[in-house]
Protein backbone atom coordinates (compact mmCIF):
# COMPACT_ATOMS: atom_id res chain seq x y z
CA UNK A 1 0.00 0.00 0.00
CA UNK A 2 1.30 3.48 -0.93
CA UNK A 3 2.16 5.66 2.03
CA UNK A 4 -0.07 8.81 1.63
CA UNK A 5 2.69 10.91 3.18
CA UNK A 6 4.89 10.13 0.17
CA UNK A 7 2.42 11.26 -2.45
CA UNK A 8 3.69 14.22 -4.45
CA UNK A 9 1.65 16.07 -7.07
CA UNK A 10 3.61 15.92 -10.31
CA UNK A 11 2.92 16.88 -13.91
CA UNK A 12 3.98 14.03 -16.20
CA UNK A 13 7.09 15.08 -18.13
CA UNK A 14 5.48 14.74 -21.57
CA UNK A 15 2.11 16.45 -21.00
CA UNK A 16 2.15 19.00 -23.86
CA UNK A 17 1.87 22.72 -23.25
CA UNK A 18 -0.60 24.50 -25.51
CA UNK A 19 2.05 27.17 -26.25
CA UNK A 20 4.84 24.64 -26.81
CA UNK A 21 7.76 23.35 -24.78
CA UNK A 22 10.63 25.73 -24.02
CA UNK A 23 13.09 23.72 -26.11
CA UNK A 24 11.02 24.05 -29.29
CA UNK A 25 10.22 27.74 -28.78
CA UNK A 26 13.91 28.47 -28.21
CA UNK A 27 14.82 26.54 -31.37
CA UNK A 28 12.37 28.64 -33.42
CA UNK A 29 13.84 31.81 -31.90
CA UNK A 30 17.36 30.67 -32.78
CA UNK A 31 16.28 29.81 -36.32
CA UNK A 32 14.91 33.33 -36.87
CA UNK A 33 18.14 34.84 -35.58
CA UNK A 34 20.24 32.74 -37.98
CA UNK A 35 17.99 32.91 -41.02
CA UNK A 36 16.62 36.45 -40.84
CA UNK A 37 18.59 38.30 -38.16
CA UNK A 38 15.29 38.76 -36.32
CA UNK A 39 15.30 38.58 -32.51
CA UNK A 40 12.33 36.82 -30.88
CA UNK A 41 11.54 36.35 -27.21
CA UNK A 42 10.78 32.61 -27.00
CA UNK A 43 8.48 33.19 -24.02
CA UNK A 44 6.21 35.84 -25.54
CA UNK A 45 6.85 35.98 -29.30
CA UNK A 46 6.83 32.27 -30.22
CA UNK A 47 4.04 29.72 -29.93
CA UNK A 48 3.94 26.08 -31.06
CA UNK A 49 1.15 24.88 -33.34
CA UNK A 50 -0.32 21.51 -34.30
CA UNK A 51 0.69 22.37 -37.86
CA UNK A 52 0.42 25.91 -39.21
CA UNK A 53 -3.07 25.20 -40.62
CA UNK A 54 -4.42 24.77 -37.09
CA UNK A 55 -2.91 28.07 -35.99
CA UNK A 56 -4.31 29.94 -38.99
CA UNK A 57 -7.80 28.57 -38.35
CA UNK A 58 -7.67 29.38 -34.63
CA UNK A 59 -6.37 32.91 -35.24
CA UNK A 60 -9.67 34.00 -36.83
CA UNK A 61 -11.94 33.60 -33.77
CA UNK A 62 -9.12 35.08 -31.70
CA UNK A 63 -8.99 38.25 -33.83
CA UNK A 64 -12.40 38.98 -35.33
CA UNK A 65 -16.05 39.33 -34.34
CA UNK A 66 -19.01 38.31 -36.53
CA UNK A 67 -19.37 40.76 -39.41
CA UNK A 68 -15.74 41.93 -39.36
CA UNK A 69 -13.86 42.15 -42.67
CA UNK A 70 -10.81 40.01 -43.45
CA UNK A 71 -8.61 40.80 -46.46
CA UNK A 72 -7.64 37.64 -48.35
CA UNK A 73 -5.59 37.11 -51.52
CA UNK A 74 -7.49 35.81 -54.56
CA UNK A 75 -6.57 33.06 -55.36
CA UNK A 76 -5.50 31.75 -51.96
CA UNK A 77 -5.09 28.78 -49.66
CA UNK A 78 -8.77 27.91 -48.98
CA UNK A 79 -8.41 27.90 -45.17
CA UNK A 80 -8.23 31.71 -45.13
CA UNK A 81 -11.76 31.98 -46.52
CA UNK A 82 -13.29 29.03 -44.71
CA UNK A 83 -11.91 29.93 -41.28
CA UNK A 84 -13.20 33.48 -41.76
CA UNK A 85 -16.64 32.17 -42.66
CA UNK A 86 -16.72 29.81 -39.68
CA UNK A 87 -15.79 32.72 -37.41
CA UNK A 88 -18.66 34.78 -38.85
CA UNK A 89 -16.46 37.22 -40.74
CA UNK A 90 -16.66 38.62 -44.27
CA UNK A 91 -13.85 38.29 -46.80
CA UNK A 92 -12.69 40.99 -49.18
CA UNK A 93 -10.63 39.70 -52.10
CA UNK A 94 -7.26 41.20 -52.99
CA UNK A 95 -6.81 40.13 -56.65
CA UNK A 96 -3.50 38.50 -57.56
CA UNK A 97 -2.85 38.96 -61.26
CA UNK A 98 -0.10 37.59 -63.44
CA UNK A 99 0.57 41.08 -64.75
CA UNK A 100 1.47 42.21 -61.21
CA UNK A 101 3.52 39.13 -60.34
CA UNK A 102 0.59 37.71 -58.32
CA UNK A 103 1.04 40.40 -55.66
CA UNK A 104 -1.86 42.32 -54.09
CA UNK A 105 -2.22 46.03 -54.83
CA UNK A 106 -2.90 47.70 -51.50
CA UNK A 107 -3.78 51.00 -53.17
CA UNK A 108 -6.77 49.31 -54.86
CA UNK A 109 -8.40 48.37 -51.55
CA UNK A 110 -11.27 50.82 -50.92
CA UNK A 111 -10.60 53.11 -47.98
CA UNK A 112 -13.88 52.18 -46.29
CA UNK A 113 -12.98 48.49 -46.59
CA UNK A 114 -9.50 49.04 -45.18
CA UNK A 115 -10.97 50.91 -42.23
CA UNK A 116 -13.34 48.00 -41.47
CA UNK A 117 -10.74 45.27 -41.91
CA UNK A 118 -9.59 43.47 -38.76
CA UNK A 119 -7.08 41.08 -40.34
CA UNK A 120 -5.14 40.64 -43.59
CA UNK A 121 -3.64 37.40 -44.91
CA UNK A 122 -0.47 37.27 -46.97
CA UNK A 123 1.33 34.14 -48.22
CA UNK A 124 4.80 34.09 -49.83
CA UNK A 125 6.13 31.92 -51.36
CA UNK A 126 2.54 31.54 -52.39
CA UNK A 127 0.08 28.69 -52.56
CA UNK A 128 -1.24 28.21 -55.21
CA UNK A 129 0.56 30.81 -57.34
CA UNK A 130 4.17 30.09 -56.20
CA UNK A 131 4.69 33.87 -56.20
CA UNK A 132 7.67 35.27 -54.32
CA UNK A 133 8.52 38.72 -52.97
CA UNK A 134 11.48 40.88 -52.04
CA UNK A 135 11.83 42.60 -48.64
CA UNK A 136 10.48 45.86 -50.07
CA UNK A 137 7.05 44.27 -50.53
CA UNK A 138 6.82 43.48 -46.82
CA UNK A 139 7.88 47.02 -45.96
CA UNK A 140 5.01 48.39 -48.03
CA UNK A 141 2.58 45.83 -46.55
CA UNK A 142 3.52 46.78 -43.00
CA UNK A 143 3.27 50.49 -43.78
CA UNK A 144 -0.22 50.01 -45.23
CA UNK A 145 -1.32 47.85 -42.29
CA UNK A 146 -0.02 50.28 -39.69
CA UNK A 147 -1.73 53.20 -41.44
CA UNK A 148 -5.11 51.45 -41.31
CA UNK A 149 -4.46 49.45 -38.10
CA UNK A 150 -4.95 46.08 -39.81
CA UNK A 151 -3.14 43.12 -38.18
CA UNK A 152 -1.31 40.90 -40.69
CA UNK A 153 -1.09 37.11 -40.69
CA UNK A 154 1.71 36.02 -43.01
CA UNK A 155 1.66 32.35 -44.00
CA UNK A 156 5.30 31.41 -44.54
CA UNK A 157 4.92 27.64 -44.85
CA UNK A 158 7.20 27.43 -47.92
CA UNK A 159 9.89 29.82 -46.69
CA UNK A 160 12.74 27.33 -47.10
CA UNK A 161 11.60 25.72 -50.37
CA UNK A 162 13.40 28.07 -52.76
CA UNK A 163 15.49 27.84 -55.92
CA UNK A 164 18.17 29.50 -58.04
CA UNK A 165 19.75 31.42 -55.16
CA UNK A 166 16.52 33.07 -54.03
CA UNK A 167 16.09 33.49 -50.27
CA UNK A 168 12.53 34.14 -49.10
CA UNK A 169 12.35 37.05 -46.63
CA UNK A 170 10.35 37.17 -43.40
CA UNK A 171 7.75 39.86 -42.87
CA UNK A 172 9.29 40.39 -39.43
CA UNK A 173 12.37 41.86 -41.11
CA UNK A 174 10.31 44.94 -41.99
CA UNK A 175 10.54 47.87 -39.58
CA UNK A 176 7.57 47.92 -37.23
CA UNK A 177 6.34 44.47 -38.25
CA UNK A 178 6.19 43.18 -34.68
CA UNK A 179 3.69 45.94 -33.89
CA UNK A 180 1.18 44.60 -36.41
CA UNK A 181 2.07 41.13 -37.72
CA UNK A 182 2.48 37.45 -36.93
CA UNK A 183 4.11 34.88 -39.18
CA UNK A 184 3.18 31.21 -39.46
CA UNK A 185 5.78 28.54 -40.18
CA UNK A 186 5.67 24.82 -40.80
CA UNK A 187 8.19 22.02 -40.53
CA UNK A 188 6.11 19.91 -42.92
CA UNK A 189 7.72 21.23 -46.07
CA UNK A 190 11.23 22.09 -44.87
CA UNK A 191 11.90 18.83 -43.02
CA UNK A 192 9.30 16.46 -44.53
CA UNK A 193 7.44 16.30 -41.19
CA UNK A 194 3.96 16.64 -42.71
CA UNK A 195 2.24 13.87 -40.74
CA UNK A 196 3.90 14.97 -37.50
CA UNK A 197 1.76 18.15 -37.45
CA UNK A 198 4.19 20.67 -36.03
CA UNK A 199 4.42 24.37 -36.81
CA UNK A 200 4.74 27.73 -35.10
CA UNK A 201 3.54 31.32 -35.02
CA UNK A 202 5.88 34.20 -34.20
CA UNK A 203 5.67 37.96 -33.91
CA UNK A 204 3.23 40.33 -32.23
CA UNK A 205 2.78 39.48 -28.55
CA UNK A 206 -0.86 40.54 -28.30
CA UNK A 207 -1.93 38.54 -31.33
CA UNK A 208 -0.11 35.46 -30.06
CA UNK A 209 -1.66 35.92 -26.61
CA UNK A 210 -5.14 35.99 -28.19
CA UNK A 211 -4.28 32.89 -30.22
CA UNK A 212 -3.02 31.11 -27.11
CA UNK A 213 -6.32 31.75 -25.31
CA UNK A 214 -8.26 30.06 -28.12
CA UNK A 215 -5.79 27.18 -28.20
CA UNK A 216 -5.89 26.75 -24.43
CA UNK A 217 -9.63 26.16 -24.69
CA UNK A 218 -9.67 23.99 -27.82
CA UNK A 219 -6.54 21.80 -27.76
CA UNK A 220 -3.83 20.60 -25.40
CA UNK A 221 -0.79 21.21 -27.57
CA UNK A 222 1.35 18.97 -29.75
CA UNK A 223 2.92 15.79 -28.32
CA UNK A 224 6.11 16.95 -26.60
CA UNK A 225 8.48 14.39 -28.19
CA UNK A 226 7.40 15.70 -31.61
CA UNK A 227 8.25 19.22 -30.47
CA UNK A 228 11.65 18.02 -29.32
CA UNK A 229 12.25 16.27 -32.65
CA UNK A 230 11.30 19.52 -34.42
CA UNK A 231 13.75 21.45 -32.23
CA UNK A 232 16.45 18.94 -33.21
CA UNK A 233 15.64 19.52 -36.90
CA UNK A 234 15.79 23.30 -36.56
CA UNK A 235 19.10 23.16 -34.70
CA UNK A 236 20.69 20.38 -36.76
CA UNK A 237 22.55 20.06 -40.05
CA UNK A 238 20.61 22.04 -42.67
CA UNK A 239 22.30 20.60 -45.76
CA UNK A 240 19.34 18.31 -46.37
CA UNK A 241 17.24 21.37 -47.28
CA UNK A 242 19.43 22.14 -50.28
CA UNK A 243 19.25 18.51 -51.39
CA UNK A 244 15.46 18.46 -51.13
CA UNK A 245 15.21 21.69 -53.10
CA UNK A 246 17.47 20.25 -55.80
CA UNK A 247 15.08 17.32 -56.16
CA UNK A 248 12.07 19.65 -56.37
CA UNK A 249 13.85 21.71 -59.03
CA UNK A 250 14.48 18.61 -61.16
CA UNK A 251 10.85 17.59 -60.88
CA UNK A 252 9.73 21.05 -61.96
CA UNK A 253 11.74 20.76 -65.16
CA UNK A 254 9.85 17.55 -65.98
CA UNK A 255 6.49 19.25 -65.49
CA UNK A 256 7.41 22.49 -67.25
CA UNK A 257 8.62 20.59 -70.31
CA UNK A 258 5.44 18.52 -70.35
CA UNK A 259 3.20 21.57 -70.04
CA UNK A 260 5.02 23.37 -72.84
CA UNK A 261 4.38 20.41 -75.14
CA UNK A 262 0.59 20.81 -74.80
CA UNK A 263 0.44 24.60 -74.93
CA UNK A 264 0.02 25.25 -71.22
CA UNK A 265 2.39 28.05 -70.20
CA UNK A 266 4.00 28.46 -66.77
CA UNK A 267 6.91 30.36 -65.30
CA UNK A 268 9.61 28.47 -63.35
CA UNK A 269 8.88 29.29 -59.71
CA UNK A 270 11.47 30.62 -57.25
CA UNK A 271 9.67 29.14 -54.26
CA UNK A 272 7.17 26.49 -53.08
CA UNK A 273 6.75 23.10 -54.76
CA UNK A 274 3.85 24.21 -56.95
CA UNK A 275 3.60 25.12 -60.60
CA UNK A 276 0.83 27.57 -61.47
CA UNK A 277 0.09 27.13 -65.15
CA UNK A 278 -2.38 28.61 -67.62
CA UNK A 279 -4.69 26.01 -69.09
CA UNK A 280 -4.57 25.56 -72.87
CA UNK A 281 -6.58 28.03 -74.93
CA UNK A 282 -10.28 27.24 -75.09
CA UNK A 283 -10.60 25.56 -71.70
CA UNK A 284 -11.95 26.64 -68.32
CA UNK A 285 -9.98 25.32 -65.34
CA UNK A 286 -12.51 22.70 -64.21
CA UNK A 287 -13.19 21.64 -67.79
CA UNK A 288 -9.51 21.07 -68.48
CA UNK A 289 -8.74 19.07 -65.32
CA UNK A 290 -11.90 16.99 -65.83
CA UNK A 291 -10.83 16.04 -69.34
CA UNK A 292 -7.29 15.22 -68.16
CA UNK A 293 -8.65 13.04 -65.35
CA UNK A 294 -11.14 11.20 -67.54
CA UNK A 295 -8.77 10.57 -70.42
CA UNK A 296 -5.47 9.98 -68.59
CA UNK A 297 -6.24 9.22 -64.94
CA UNK A 298 -4.04 12.14 -63.88
CA UNK A 299 -5.52 14.40 -61.20
CA UNK A 300 -4.72 18.13 -61.29
CA UNK A 301 -6.19 20.94 -59.17
CA UNK A 302 -8.27 23.57 -61.00
CA UNK A 303 -7.26 27.12 -60.20
CA UNK A 304 -10.88 28.04 -59.56
CA UNK A 305 -10.76 25.89 -56.40
CA UNK A 306 -8.65 28.65 -54.82
CA UNK A 307 -11.02 31.50 -55.62
CA UNK A 308 -12.43 33.37 -58.63
CA UNK A 309 -8.99 34.77 -59.45
CA UNK A 310 -7.72 31.26 -60.09
CA UNK A 311 -9.92 30.69 -63.13
CA UNK A 312 -7.86 29.91 -66.21
CA UNK A 313 -5.07 28.24 -64.25
CA UNK A 314 -4.20 24.83 -62.88
CA UNK A 315 -1.97 23.98 -59.90
CA UNK A 316 0.47 21.09 -60.10
CA UNK A 317 2.42 19.80 -57.10
CA UNK A 318 5.88 18.26 -57.49
CA UNK A 319 5.72 16.56 -54.09
CA UNK A 320 5.56 13.11 -55.72
CA UNK A 321 8.52 11.09 -57.07
CA UNK A 322 10.06 11.84 -60.47
CA UNK A 323 8.81 8.59 -61.98
CA UNK A 324 5.16 9.42 -61.30
CA UNK A 325 5.57 12.94 -62.69
CA UNK A 326 7.20 11.59 -65.86
CA UNK A 327 4.37 9.09 -66.27
CA UNK A 328 1.72 11.77 -65.63
CA UNK A 329 3.18 14.20 -68.16
CA UNK A 330 3.62 11.43 -70.71
CA UNK A 331 -0.06 10.51 -70.43
CA UNK A 332 -1.15 14.13 -70.75
CA UNK A 333 1.01 14.66 -73.86
CA UNK A 334 -0.46 11.58 -75.50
Amino acid sequence: MIDPSRRVAQIPPYVPSFIGCAEFRQAVSDFYRRQYEVELDPDTEVIALIGSKEGIAHLLPAMIDPGDVVLVPDPCYPVYRMATTIAGGQTHDMPLTEENGFLPRFDEIPIETAERARLMFLNFPGNPTAATVEPEFFRSAVAFARKHRIPIAHDSAYNMVTFDGYKAPSILQADGAKEIAVEFGSLSKTYNMTGWRIGYAVGNKQMLKALSIVKNNTDTGQFTPIQKAAAFALNGDQRSIDEHNRVYRERMEVVLDGLASIGASAQPPRGSFFIWARVPTGYASAEFVTRVMEETGVILTPGSAFGPGGEGYVRISVSVPNGRLIEAMSRIKQ
